[in-house]
């Protein structure tokens, strides 16, 4: 009896202390103090596995231990990519758990991207890191509150969630508050309104709360982190010139190199031009310091590039910009993923009259750098109009045929004409034979005739699509079959196409995207194809990109969007097509040439025997004597 009574008064005892002890006031280490003192990073998650530091990247301190900054409710991280941003991120988490536990919500762009988080980054995290082991238990107790999105440890809990889910978004209150990639959030979770202001609204009963905003930045304008950065304090990293110990930020601009030779790059000083290279970096590091451009109310901005990385050197920069320079859409990723900056629209408007003027001679056959052909066909009251197009290397493209059926689309006759159309055969300059290997077909107009022509015309690759001006949205989506004919309907990204598509307009030099354009085209083709500008509406107070019409007809760009999608929908491997087509005109012209040579040699055999068979029977008539395996066979 003695014995369980005094049991009962040890678990009573430490139910106590366990209740105490959510009370007790935060450690007083900051964030990076705790990181360098007990975080390990785990194999599977970087190439440096073993005891954190941040002195290799010394930048990733101020921005940590904002989080632990009594003063600052709001941290804004804008930056490149191979900056050490998850880690950062993960450094928070184990902080909070381990020294100040409380309700902690992390959102990732979508919740499969949350469940790949939770999996191969807080799990690691929590097994490696020797003080978190046992704060939440394992997953395999029964009731452990250990799941893959929601974890429960002493004093607190951990939930990680996608923004496109507005239930989770709207559900429990939490302290920290952790949003990642916020750039690629959507504009809203289901119709419930901005993610990132529902999560806030979870945040308010806490006035000791921490909101972290974290992403590389997309479009100029409609950019979630560079509205939140430019509403902070605006801090940058300023490192000192191993030369003259001017204080400066690093900026793409200053890497210079030889232009004869590439591979001799280094970074020039803003102020005395001096060359600093890659082993500069580190000590430049070492003495950088944050310093703010504004004022600070509360939030405090983050902003760096890919230049500062102590995993990146310059040349491997210099090669992502050679390549990335080559098309708007990589250049694009490159200045948002490398450089940490927006990217703006260099113009809205694409001259027609210099893609007109722009027009090439290359004949009736398909080009010897296309592999393969697709058809967009937009549907309209009175006709059916139709591009056919050729796609090589790095989608590299050949506009091929621009024509209209004219007909009732509601009557069988003008779907007769396209059907016909279809399935004809096109010359290719290796001397094969091609046919159109996809076509999408706009499903908004005479929906179910429409239906009725693609349906026993599908194994063909005869498809439905329907556009969809949803922002981020794919070229094109996984088809469904929940339409009235139960006919493929793939959903096509229109904006993201549109996108693509102005983008290779002003490309200039052949290659990967550029649109090349036969000089049969009319102008009216060229003025359809540039007919509408993006433009940037507020809803709800909100930015969002908008394409308008600019000119009454815009029937071709929506043509060339469907064989844009019917692109996407083959997804071809190129290379292998065109060495194909690239073997079989070698070989059918080593069979023409050895017909050739052997006709020559019968040519010549039959010089040499004339004046022979006219002195032994003193005539010769071609026509009267049949040439066999003997000299001859029969007169």
């Amino acid at each position: 009896m003695k014995n369980s009574s005094h049991s009962n008064i040890e678990s009573l005892s430490s139910a106590i202390n366990s209740v105490l002890s959510t009370f007790r006031p935060p450690s007083s280490l900051t964030v990076s103090e705790w990181a360098e003192k007990h975080r390990i990073m785990s194999p599977e998650t970087c190439a440096e596995p073993g005891k954190y530091s941040y002195h290799r990247a010394p930048y990733q301190k101020g921005i940590m231990d904002a989080f632990s900054d009594p003063q600052v409710e709001t941290v804004v991280v804008m930056t490149s990519a191979q900056i050490g941003k998850t880690t950062i991120i993960e450094n928070i988490i184990g902080y909070f758990i381990s020294q100040d536990p409380s309700s902690i919500l992390v959102i990732q762009p979508k919740i499969d991207m949350a469940e790949e988080f939770s999996k191969d980054r807080l799990t690691p995290l929590l097994r490696d890191t020797h003080c978190l082991r046992g704060k939440v238990k394992d997953a395999r107790i029964r009731d452990s509150g250990n799941k893959i999105l929601h974890k429960i440890f002493q004093g607190g809990n951990i939930a990680i969630i996608g923004a496109n889910s507005p239930a989770s978004l709207s559900a429990r209150p939490v302290r920290i508050l952790l949003c990642d990639e916020v750039d690629k959030y959507p504009a809203s979770a289901g119709v419930e309104g901005d993610p990132i202001d529902l999560a806030l609204k979870r945040t308010t009963t806490f006035w000791n709360r921490k909101i972290g905003m974290f992403s590389t930045p997309t479009m100029k304008g409609l950019s979630r982190i560079e509205l939140a950065y430019e509403s902070s304090d605006k801090r940058k990293y300023y490192v000192p010139c191993p030369h003259c110990k001017h204080y400066q930020i690093l900026m793409w601009g200053q890497v210079k190199w030889e232009k004869e030779n590439s591979k001799n790059i280094w970074y020039e000083c803003s102020n005395c031009r001096e060359k600093i290279y890659d082993k500069d970096k580190p000590k430049m590091l070492q003495h950088g310091e944050w310093r703010a451009e504004e004022r600070f109310e509360g939030i405090a901005g983050f902003w760096l590039n890919e230049l500062y990385s102590p995993w990146v050197s310059f040349r491997s920069i210099q090669l992502r910009f050679f390549q990335a320079k080559k098309t708007t859409e990589t250049l694009k990723v490159f200045i948002n993923t490398s450089l940490g900056e927006t990217y703006e629209e260099g113009g809205e408007v694409v001259d027609y009259d210099t893609l007109f003027r722009r027009r090439e001679k290359y004949g009736t056959k398909i080009p010897a750098g296309a592999a393969v052909l697709t058809a967009g066909v937009d549907v309209q009251d009175d006709r059916l109009e139709i591009e056919v197009v050729a796609w090589g290397k790095g989608e590299e493209s050949w506009s091929i045929d621009w024509r209209a059926f004219h007909g009732n689309p509601e009557q069988p006759a003008v779907w007769n004409q396209l059907d016909e159309y279809l399935n004809q055969i096109w010359e290719h300059e290796s001397g094969a034979k091609l046919r159109i290997a996809a076509t999408c077909i706009d499903s908004g107009a005479h929906t179910r005739a429409v239906y009725n022509f693609v349906k026993p015309r599908e194994t063909r690759r005869v498809f439905a699509v329907k556009g969809s001006n949803q922002a981020g949205m794919p070229i094109v989506g996984r088809p469904t079959m929940s339409n009235i004919a139960k006919v493929k309907l793939f959903p096509v990204g229109t904006d993201t196409a549109k996108d693509t598509l102005f983008a290779r307009l002003k490309i200039e030099d052949f290659g990967p995207g550029y649109m090349h354009f036969p000089h049969s085209y009319e102008e009216e083709y060229f003025k359809q194809l540039t007919a509408e500008k993006v433009v940037t509406k507020f809803h709800k107070g909100f930015p969002r990109r908008e394409y308008v019409k600019i000119r009454a007809r815009n029937d071709v760009i929506d043509e060339r969007v469907y064989a844009m999608a019917a692109l996407a929908i083959l997804n071809p491997n190129i290379d292998k097509i065109l060495d194909k087509l690239k073997s079989q005109s070698e070989k059918e012209n080593a069979e023409n040439k050895e017909n050739i040579e052997e006709a020559d040699i019968e040519i010549t055999k039959e010089k040499a025997l004339k004046p022979v068979i006219k002195k032994t029977f003193g005539f010769y008539n071609r026509k009267n004597w049949v040439r066999g395996k003997n000299w001859v066979r029969g007169f």
